[in-house]
């Protein structure tokens, strides 16, 4: 016989885990990535999330898994919007705005590729009108940085565990 916890109780790392569907390293991952993320850490390092933590986390999973946004993109929101904005995302309080990199943006897999200098322009297909290349802002620059910055990070566990 289960009982439920009231809606008050802190929640260990696995059931937190369980609530937002995502494996427990996700979650410490988040930590490291996310300052605004602090659990209470009992002796032996147990993690104990407070009901607020819990919706941080909840509007953290929204944006990144529901919303698409990156690690980078809900940083900016974070520091934008602060936690409590976050919070109400996860509690489908607040609808998440339009960042400056999603306003406009192609459908994944459906970019524009620059050609190369010194190389004849890859070939579209046929009807399809050709894209005008923009310069990108300094926002939308250091957004790129930081993506790849997190791709880099993520090869490098992903080679680590191989």
């Amino acid at each position: 016989m289960t009982t439920e916890k009231s809606p008050d109780a802190f929640r260990t790392i696995s059931e937190a885990a369980e609530e937002l569907t995502v494996p427990q390293h996700v979650l410490r991952f988040w930590e490291t990535r996310f300052s605004q993320i602090k659990p209470m850490k009992r002796a032996g390092g147990r993690r104990y999330y407070r009901p607020a933590d819990l919706e941080l986390l909840k509007g953290i999973h929204e944006l990144l898994y529901k919303k698409g946004y990156t690690i980078r993109g809900v940083q900016l929101i974070l520091k934008e919007e602060g936690v409590a904005y976050v919070a109400g995302v996860g509690r489908g309080e607040v609808m998440p705005r339009k960042s400056e990199l999603q306003e406009g943006a192609p459908a994944p897999g459906k970019a524009p590729v620059a050609p190369r200098p010194g190389r004849a322009p890859l070939a579209r297909p046929i009807g399809e009108a050709p894209k005008v290349i923009h310069k990108l802002s300094t926002n939308q620059a250091d957004a790129l940085r930081a993506a790849l910055k997190d791709l880099g990070d993520a090869r490098k566990l992903l080679d680590s565990a191989s």
